[in-house]
């Protein structure tokens, strides 16, 4: 199997952590940011993630993936329970994250911005839908801090370091992510519990943090 991906695409981490998961191989294929006709040739349309399956068709939709791959050999591992605390705390963070995730992404070192163009065109499109990134970049002090003060709240939700509600659920592939995304800020401060939890699901996903790339 072969699943096409960015780096930096929070969805398409949550399709690369159910094959860590399962320790199920997998090969990655990151496509460049600007490259429309691979993905459209595929499933119609530019996105990622994409799965292409044993058979040779393929998937879109990265809880698709997940739900595909984990339910494939019979013995699915996302079993335990939902908290709906964690969807709250998501969704009340994803409303400035972006802001300090999109302009740093830009600027790295990624496999999907290894050609100018592609830098660009993903730039262009992000600044186009959220906003410069030179004035997201002003701000930085201040999101830090907020998000620091977010990451204490989620602190005390984290039950376990290896999976967020004692069991691994479908909420570690919607928190998770975002946790390793943040990995590429600066200055966070990370709470204990929050910190053992991201390093522990790399380490369970192995899919790497971002941290060597933070600024």
């Amino acid at each position: 199997m072969r699943l096409y991906v960015y780096e930096h695409c929070p969805f398409c981490v949550k399709a690369r952590m159910i094959f860590g998961l399962k320790n199920i191989p997998v090969e990655i294929k990151v496509l460049l940011n600007d490259d429309e006709k691979t993905p459209v040739s595929m499933v119609g349309k530019k996105m990622v993630p994409i799965l292409q399956k044993a058979d040779g068709g393929f998937m879109p939709e990265s809880m698709d993936i997940v739900h595909y791959i984990d339910k494939s050999d019979g013995k699915p591992l996302l079993t335990g329970p939902l908290n709906a605390s964690i969807a709250t705390w998501l969704r009340h963070v994803s409303e400035y994250t972006g802001r300090l995730l999109l302009p740093r992404f830009a600027a790295a070192p990624l496999e999907e911005f290894s050609t100018p163009e592609a830098r660009k065109y993903f730039s262009d499109k992000k600044q186009a839908a959220s906003g410069s990134f030179a004035e997201h970049l002003q701000h930085s002090e201040g999101l830090v801090k907020k998000i620091s003060q977010d990451l204490r709240a989620l602190d005390k939700l984290i039950v376990e370091p290896n999976a967020v509600n004692g069991e691994l659920s479908e909420d570690d592939i919607n928190l998770w992510p975002l946790l390793r995304s943040l990995s590429i800020v600066q200055g966070i401060d990370w709470p204990s519990r929050v910190q053992a939890y991201r390093d522990n699901m790399a380490k369970q996903t192995q899919v790497n943090l971002f941290t060597r790339l933070a600024s």
